[in-house]
């Protein structure tokens, strides 16, 4: 009889790892757990597809083109006829300017704090920089809303309708400038909101000193997992500056604690750089024409792009090392604003080639940067360089990434596919742009024009 119910425990023990294991599963899908935990395990996967696959590592390499070809103005003559490629947008007001204005600083205050600013943060929540800094924006002009509001329109994500909102918009990694500004434009009445290009310290402070505060994009460096300097993309809420002290006072959403610290002007320049300048102003309905005055020439979207591209011409000349590829990434980003898509193509193929000389001694490349930006894709696209377009989003999605979960490179290259005779991929990468952004305009409107239902 021993020897028996020895046995029977010997088999009992043998059940013990496969039912652990079972029971494990079972309580992780459970709702309150698999809510709380999912973002973990799904960072603790990218951590592991990235030491197998380093994401700065990739490097996306240009074809070698003569872009001056009658192939290349027939194509990019073709593209423009068959499709509208620009997000569906509010537009923005702008003054129309025919000429170059000299930029004459007016005297400011030595120092300007804003009251009455409201800090938000991104804590507990996944890529919600954007939501962040724009419900700051609008909680500044008396806006009732919170971050989640914000995001339930911009970052809607997947329509998986057994998630709520924000499980659904994790994997979205970026809410681009235009989306902020559209929500603003298009679901408030009673606020208004911009973005220009080849922003200026002596703007920013004369906004501010107005008591407009403004909302920047720039690159921002930490140290990754691993202990190596890594560059990512972020929005900063700026509410003052103080010339004593040398610099801006903003609002980080990311960092604990992020209220009214100090951004020298150094520092905010250096990682503004990578996002050729841009700003966004969001104020009143009924204050428009006040911002307008105050912008001066920005308030021409077109002369500030020109402006910008002035700017990173002259920083290529000045500027030597890693951030070299920053300023003709600027110049090719300024190209595309002016519709200038050969010469875009043109610079940003030499931004790309400075990007594989990186010297990875001083930090990772900025394997992000096609995260934040898609001014290559509308290049190469226009340039006829379809390939291309199909080869960088490739690049983009499969190794920089841990799953292909951008909608920007997804439709781009969609479209390249389609431009090439492959239209079963470009509906395939259309679905899978709505699988990241439900009910997205572009990719919605890509299939509708191809008789496909989204």
């Amino acid at each position: 009889m021993n020897k028996i119910f020895s046995k029977l425990k010997q088999i009992n023990k043998k059940w013990y790892i496969p039912i652990g294991i079972l029971l494990v599963i079972g309580i992780y899908f459970l709702p309150p757990v698999h809510d709380r935990l999912s973002t973990r395990v799904d960072l603790l996967r990218a951590r592991i597809v990235y030491f197998f696959n380093p994401p700065s590592e990739a490097v996306f390499q240009p074809s070698e083109q003569n872009p001056l070809t009658v192939e290349t103005a027939v194509g990019t003559a073709r593209a423009e006829m068959m499709l509208t490629l620009t997000p569906a947008s509010t537009s923005t007001p702008q003054a129309v300017s025919t000429l170059q204005p000299t930029i004459t600083p007016e005297p400011l205050p030595a120092s300007v704090v804003l009251d009455g600013v409201i800090y938000v943060d991104q804590h507990n929540r996944w890529n919600y920089c954007g939501p962040a800094n724009l419900t700051m924006a609008l909680n500044f002009w008396g806006w009732g809303g919170n971050r989640d509001d914000v995001a339930k329109v911009v970052k809607p994500g997947s329509p998986d309708t057994k998630k709520d909102f924000i499980q659904r918009g994790l994997p979205d990694k970026n809410v681009m400038p235009y989306e902020l500004v559209n929500f603003v434009n298009q679901e408030t009445t009673e606020f208004r909101a911009l973005s220009r290009l080849g922003g200026d310290i002596n703007l920013i402070k004369k906004l501010i000193a107005a008591g407009f505060p403004v909302v920047v994009e720039k690159g921002y460096y930490e140290r990754d997992y691993s202990g190596k300097i890594d560059w990512l993309g972020h929005y900063l809420f700026t509410t003052g500056y103080d010339d004593e002290k040398g610099g801006f006072i903003v609002q980080d959403a990311y960092l604990k604690p992020g209220k009214d610290l100090l951004s020298t002007y150094e520092e905010y320049i250096d990682g503004w750089r990578s996002f050729n300048y841009l700003f966004m102003v969001v104020y009143p309905a009924g204050r428009e024409s006040e911002v307008l005055s105050l912008l001066g020439p920005w308030a021409d979207e077109t002369w500030a792009a020109g402006h910008a591209l002035q700017i990173a011409e002259k920083e290529i000349e000045e500027i030597e090392g890693n951030n070299s590829f920053f300023a003709w990434f600027n110049k090719g980003t300024s190209h595309v604003a002016l519709n200038q898509y050969v010469d875009a193509a043109f610079a940003y193929d030499q931004a790309f080639r400075l990007y594989a000389a990186w010297d990875t001694k001083a930090g990772n490349r900025p394997f992000r940067m096609m995260w934040y930006q898609t001014g290559p894709y509308y290049a190469y696209y226009y340039s006829a360089r379809y390939q291309d377009v199909i080869n960088l989003a490739n690049t983009t999605l499969n190794d920089t990434i841990s799953e292909p979960t951008l909608e920007e490179s997804l439709i781009w290259r969609g479209r390249a596919y389609y431009m090439i005779g492959n239209t079963n991929a470009a509906i395939a990468d259309y679905r899978a742009a709505l699988q990241v952004h439900a009910n997205w305009f572009p990719a919605v409107q890509a299939l509708q024009e191809l008789g496909v239902q989204p």
